[in-house]
């Protein structure tokens, strides 16, 4: 039980001694002032005996869609559309939008940490990109090679030798240059841990010119994300107007000490001379697919408000058999 302290009732007089003087006749009877210790004791019984009310402490608020944005209304509608997508889903989600032309920005628990899977690629990638920019040097065939595979198909053997050649020591020290603060890489690649968030900074290094990776490596690992096979083309891209550049990557995982599956998908969408980028990472589900409906979900309100000319005739539609790899060792 809680303690509670008792309110000081101050100082309890006991100048006037108990009159054993019987009261005149007619008179109302005197009422006998107690001692100070019977007093005292009285009031504590009192007080014990009286229920407190306690205020009870305030539910834990939960994460919530925070949008901004230079064009009017865009934000509020941002703001609701997301937050309807997430009703009723399942386990943990990670959300960041960014739409440098309409000064968009939304978030929803961007700092959450997850099980990379798959999306541990593209930071590979980058590393790579980052490490031969650096030396000044082009890449090799072979590097080449494993690249195109491991973004295009997801491969994990080139995944692997890519990350040796590199080595994890490399790859923490390009995330920390990247400023991905809360990307923490892992020898066991498919567990490196990412967040929302990190993961807009990387697509920013990727679609905006920067001094880590130069333009002519930008484009590189973009026509690599643009040219991921059909079956794995799901995710962030649906609801998004067809004619519209898409650079995707996803990935998924079951961890064995849980059973529930990690499913994600980042992406770059140009159009227009526009390019916006959105990372989506779930966590809890219980099937790939409920991860994959939860993603498209969000996906589609963010491609549907941001860009509202767009009739639903002309969106793009996920693979109706959705595909990714799973990392090893987990």
């Amino acid at each position: 039980m809680t303690a509670h302290s008792m309110p000081d009732a101050g100082p309890i007089s006991d100048a006037a001694p108990i009159s054993d003087t019987a009261p005149a006749a007619g008179a109302a009877p005197r009422a006998r002032r107690l001692p100070r210790r019977a007093l005292a004791t009285a009031v504590a019984v009192t007080a014990v005996a009286a229920p407190l009310a306690v205020a009870e402490p305030a539910a834990a608020a939960g994460p919530k869609v925070v949008c901004t944005s230079a064009k009017a209304g865009l934000a509020a509608k941002l703001t609701k559309d997301i937050t309807a997508a997430l009703r009723g889903r399942a386990g943990h989600m990670g959300i960041a939008l960014d739409d440098p032309k309409t000064k968009t920005t939304c978030t929803y628990d961007a700092d959450r940490q997850f099980d990379s899977a798959s999306v541990f690629k593209p930071i590979v990638l980058g590393t790579l990109l980052w490490d031969a920019d650096r030396a000044k040097r082009s890449l090799s065939s072979r590097e080449k090679a494993l690249a195109k595979k491991m973004i295009t198909e997801s491969d994990n053997d080139s995944t692997t030798e890519l990350r040796n050649r590199l080595t994890t020591a490399k790859i923490k020290s390009f995330v920390k240059a990247a400023g991905m603060q809360r990307t923490l890489p892992n020898q066991t690649w498919g567990t490196t841990q990412i967040t929302a968030r990190d993961e807009q900074r990387l697509l920013s290094l990727l679609t905006t010119h920067n001094k880590l990776i130069t333009d002519k490596s930008r484009a590189y690992a973009l026509d690599l994300m643009n040219k991921v096979i059909p079956s794995q083309r799901w995710g962030t891209p649906a609801g998004a107007p067809k004619g519209t550049k898409v650079h995707v990557k996803n990935g998924w995982l079951q961890r064995d000490r849980d059973g529930l599956w990690r499913v994600h998908s980042i992406g770059a969408f140009t159009a227009g001379g526009r390019t916006y980028t959105m990372s989506v990472l779930t966590h809890g589900n219980r099937t790939w697919q409920g991860g994959i409906d939860a993603i498209q979900a969000v996906a589609r309100a963010i491609h549907r408000d941001v860009n509202p000319a767009t009739k639903n005739a002309q969106l793009i539609t996920p693979p109706a058999h959705p595909q990714e790899v799973m990392p090893p060792g987990v």
